[in-house]
């Protein structure tokens, strides 16, 4: 039997939380189109007869442009020295960036784990030699020659190929975590991501990048849990726009959080949610640690 740590790892809108969800074959990392829709580490467990897998989805990686973003590149950095394996995510239907170069330079050169590059979004290129042309550039960030997974995270092209590679490259060992155990998140972290994620799908512009959640009560009874939680923005014309016309847009992100939420939790959900003001939010120590953004290495 093998088991060990894997790490996700690359630019962001590559399709790492898309992956893990597929790989798990449901849903414990959010997923949008947005730049910074993953902010913490989150663990997916994947177990089968062969073994288990320890998923670790990192933050895209990018340039850090105040204290949140320092974060993010701290998540993802201190995800890297005690791993068994590295997934190198790339978006196969473009040639490698300068964002690419610098995970590759500043953040696996020196790692002491084995790396795979996982091309993504194959499935967008119908030509071969494109698609080619684009591998070879990723191959070329790195000074030995690593194998190479062709992948498409939205249609599950080539999972099994990839698991196949994974547990070639695991260690034995036996289970780190008990068999039935999907994800190390509580129903907590889930509700306040979840609100998060229907917030950068219904908003554009800054808002979702500026929005934190917290919350603030999770009553759990047999027939109903409670959620109260609280949005927090960095300016005060940032609220009126999320709670929207008549309170119109803070219903609906409020509707399609507690309508996911009660298909998790298979029962009925009280979700209320509060918007308030928390001045530039993401250049402050203080507020980010209150928030749960500090990293542990």
């Amino acid at each position: 039997m093998k088991s060990g740590f894997v790490t996700i790892i690359g630019r962001p809108n590559v399709g790492k939380s898309t992956l893990l969800n597929l790989i798990l074959g449901q849903k414990v990392a959010i997923t949008t189109d947005k730049a910074q829709t993953t902010r913490k580490r989150i663990k997916g467990i994947y177990t089968e007869k062969r073994g288990q897998i320890v998923f670790v989805d990192t933050p895209g990686v990018h340039r850090p442009l105040n204290k949140l973003g320092e974060f993010l590149m701290d998540e993802a950095k201190f995800a890297i020295p005690d791993t068994d394996l590295i997934l190198f995510l790339a978006d196969g239907s473009e040639p490698a960036g300068k964002g690419d170069k610098w995970i590759a330079e500043n953040l696996l050169k020196t790692a002491k784990a084995p790396i795979i590059i996982v091309m993504n979004k194959v499935d967008k290129l119908k030509n071969q030699q494109k698609t080619e042309e684009n591998l070879m550039t990723y191959k070329l960030l790195f000074d030995k020659n690593l194998p190479v997974v062709r992948i498409s995270a939205k249609t599950g092209r080539n999972k099994d190929t990839l698991l196949d590679n994974i547990y070639r490259k695991l260690p034995e060992g036996e289970l780190l975590y008990p068999e039935d155990i999907v994800t190390e998140e509580n129903m907590r972290d889930i509700s306040e991501e979840i609100v998060r994620e229907k917030i950068l799908i219904n908003t554009s512009d800054e808002i979702p990048h500026s929005v934190a959640i917290t919350i603030d009560k999770y009553e759990e009874n047999e027939d109903i849990d409670r959620i109260y939680a609280t949005i927090y923005c960095e300016q005060k014309s940032q609220k009126g726009i999320l709670i929207g016309k008549g309170g119109a847009l803070l219903k609906k992100i409020g509707t399609e959080a507690r309508l996911e939420l009660e298909q998790i939790t298979e029962k009925k959900v009280f979700l209320s949610l509060e918007v308030k003001v928390e001045k530039d939010w993401r250049k402050k120590d203080r507020i980010l640690k209150n928030f749960g953004y500090i990293s542990e290495k």
